[in-house]
């Protein structure tokens, strides 16, 4: 059988090998992180209180954030192979022990969930460098495109399983995903660097950005990103975690009900990439004014979303909301983050961009578990809107070159 034309490209082989990888890797990770957004509502129903929620999810947040940093450092210094395979085989552990210590001890649960945390921090700061440093700019943005996608269709997987099985039959069944993907993201890494596929530290680093740190990422805007980061690292982490609780409290749905809507939302939810890439094309790859009018759409939905109480258009507006925000996430880390590879700091710059996001996200989830009983969820929905709203007049034209791919 003839071969088809694209794969006679070598660095078209090359970005389908890492780029699958890394996917299918990121994949384990967000159905691990996704969880226990997806089993919150069986938690409370079997003895556990919002309190508890709140904070293991509030430490999770932190510990990843501080990870991102700690990790998206390391990552630029340390073999992919060693940085990913460890991060999933140590976050499988600790999610298995959360799981059975949870009824034991909640200060131990937290503990180890914060533990999760910072182990599955390990991989995203990795997984951007290493298809950087590896494949064109143009197959590269495919590849994040990849694993952005599997970032999202993790949590529909977890709303599948947390319909189907008790809520620590899920994190088993996450252990498992996690563990074995460790052992597969070693021995293929190692079968890559044997053959050339991936290499480390290649790319040559331009003379005007040697020593300028600092001073290179302003002019690369690291500033307005770091800000779009935080807010839809809110919406996309915070939101997105309630979105199942919201969904049975405050529009009135059984946990089982809750954790099946919740699933068909997210899987809706994991299209949104492709959509942004689709706008950002249309728009002569103009990245400033499609987070512009991503943010923009958001903030009209999360309009909606308050105005209208009808539970299916209120659930809609809502994830409608969700995706346009996810629109500018998706600029942010599909083309903002690979096109920083000519600086040597692709792992530390994504790593930093989400402990910025995360940290966000951690506050947010604390300060939101005391807003749904304090002011009620439809005032929430209010300071969501708020939210976006802050993220369109960042996003508003202020004569900076936009960056292209």
């Amino acid at each position: 059988m003839k071969k088809p034309e694209f794969l006679k490209n070598q660095s078209v082989v090359n970005a389908i090998c890492i780029g699958s990888l890394c996917s299918v890797s990121y994949l384990a990770v967000y159905f691990a992180k996704n969880i226990f957004s997806a089993v919150s509502p069986k938690m409370l129903a079997g003895g556990f209180n919002e309190d508890f929620i709140g904070t293991a999810s509030f430490v999770y947040l932190i510990c990843y954030a501080l990870g991102q940093l700690i990790n998206g450092r390391l990552g630029d210094k340390v073999k992919s192979r060693y940085m990913i395979s460890l991060g999933l085989c140590l976050a499988g552990i600790t999610n298995f022990v959360f799981a059975n210590v949870a009824a034991v001890s909640t200060t131990a649960a937290i503990v180890f969930y914060g533990m999760t945390g910072y182990f599955l921090s390990m991989i995203y700061g990795s997984i951007t460098k290493v298809v950087a440093e590896n494949t064109e700019l143009v197959y590269a943005t495919r590849c994040s495109m990849g694993y952005t996608f599997a970032s999202f269709i993790g949590s529909p997987m977890a709303g599948v399983a947390a319909a189907a099985l008790s809520w620590q039959a899920v994190f088993m069944s996450s252990t498992a995903a996690l563990v074995t993907m460790a052992v597969i993201c070693f021995i293929v890494f190692l079968i890559y660097e044997k053959k050339g596929i991936v290499k480390y530290n290649q790319f040559k680093i331009k003379k005007e950005e040697k020593g300028g740190g600092i001073k290179v990422l302003i002019k690369r805007q690291i500033i307005k990103f770091t800000f779009i980061s935080m807010i839809t690292g809110v919406i996309r982490t915070s939101v997105v975690f309630w979105m199942p609780t919201y969904i049975t409290q405050q529009l009135g749905f059984a946990p089982e009900t809750s954790a099946s809507v919740f699933t068909v939302a997210t899987f809706i939810i994991s299209f949104t990439t492709f959509i942004a890439i689709f706008v950002y094309e249309k728009l002569g790859r103009n990245m400033d004014k499609t987070i512009l009018i991503m943010f923009s759409l958001s903030a009209v939905f999360f309009a909606l979303t308050y105005f209208v109480h009808h539970p299916a258009l209120n659930i809609i507006f809502l994830v409608l909301g969700i995706m346009a925000s996810g629109g500018s996430s998706t600029m942010l880390y599909s083309r903002y983050c690979p096109s920083l590879r000519d600086t040597g700091m692709v792992s530390s710059v994504t790593g930093y961009i989400d402990f910025i996001s995360y940290v966000a996200a951690a506050t947010a989830n604390k300060v939101f578990a005391g807003a749904a009983v304090a002011i009620g969820w439809n005032n929430l929905i209010l300071v969501w809107f708020g939210i976006v709203a802050l993220g369109v007049i960042i996003a508003l034209p202020y004569k900076r070159k936009n960056i292209e791919e």
